[in-house]
């Protein structure tokens, strides 16, 4: 059981290693031409974890940064991961296990899991595939700061691994979900932001679509009760109960329809910022 868990996790984890392992490469040449030791891209990689924070925190070290504003600035940075562990399979991980799996949850470890499709997923295949995911990061800073002196401090292309892989993930999410009106929504709110505030595109971006998603929400809920009024009063009559309850007999006896099959967590090639 342990070793089918590994194994489908490795399979679920496989394009973002592809990623993660190259961008980590790049902050691991990024610590080395900072001044800073080979060993302190593991260090950083393993204990903190956080991505785009570890980038920013390089440099705030580098400038031997005040420790209050190093906190003030990771909170700013990271609170979307408290807003992760709403939704994120908590309770399938046992309780030793949700320390790491708290701490390990991540940009990519969430996208892997949304969507509902970790539902039947065991506890240890979630914390394997986040074990997997931390271990392209460090593997890859480690590689990057020994390989440092030969390598350039500008990787041109790295840093679009990372575009890359949120682009496949996003694809994954939509196959399985097959909820069109979302990535619309996103394409348009880029597309606003990007004609409106060219200089402020992800906020107001994430704003325009946080916004939109709300909205929808709304609507959605709104709709419900208007169309459950007609059914309630047709439902009133007689004959109309009669038919209610001859439609309802006929549904239980009915053989259930075949749910179709899911699609692959992961897609082999390129594929998240962490």
């Amino acid at each position: 059981m342990r070793t089918r868990d590994f194994t489908a996790a490795a399979a679920d984890t496989a394009s973002v290693g592809l990623s993660l392992f190259p961008l980590g490469v790049s902050f691991g040449v990024l610590v080395v031409h900072a001044g800073l030791d080979w060993w302190w891209a593991t260090v950083f990689t393993a204990v903190i974890y956080a991505g785009s924070l570890e980038f920013l925190l390089l440099g705030l070290v580098a400038t031997a940064t005040p420790l209050g504003q190093i906190a003030v600035t990771a909170l700013l940075v990271n609170m979307r991961h408290v807003f992760y562990a709403l939704s994120f399979p908590l309770r399938q991980v046992r309780p030793l296990g949700r320390v790491y799996a708290t701490f390990a949850l991540t940009d990519e470890a969430y996208a892997l899991t949304a969507g509902g499709r970790a539902r039947g997923w065991s506890g240890a295949r979630i914390l394997w595939m986040q074990v997997l995911c931390q271990g392209y990061w460090v593997g890859g800073a480690t590689a990057g700061a020994l390989a440092g002196a030969l390598v350039p401090v500008t990787l041109h292309g790295l840093d679009f691994a990372l575009t890359a892989l949120f682009v496949v993930l996003t694809i994954d999410a939509w196959r399985d979900r097959r909820d069109l009106p979302t990535p619309l929504l996103a394409a348009a709110s880029f597309a606003g932001a990007a004609l409106l505030t060219p200089g402020q595109l992800l906020p107001v971006s994430m704003g325009l679509f946080t916004a939109g998603l709300l909205i929808r929400y709304a609507l959605r809920h709104l709709r419900r009760p208007a169309a459950s009024a007609p059914a309630s009063a047709s439902a009133s009559t007689p004959a109309s109960a009669l038919a209610s309850a001859s439609a309802l007999a006929s549904a239980s006896t009915a053989p259930a329809p075949s749910a179709p099959s899911p699609v692959p967590a992961s897609i082999s090639g390129l594929g998240p910022e962490r």
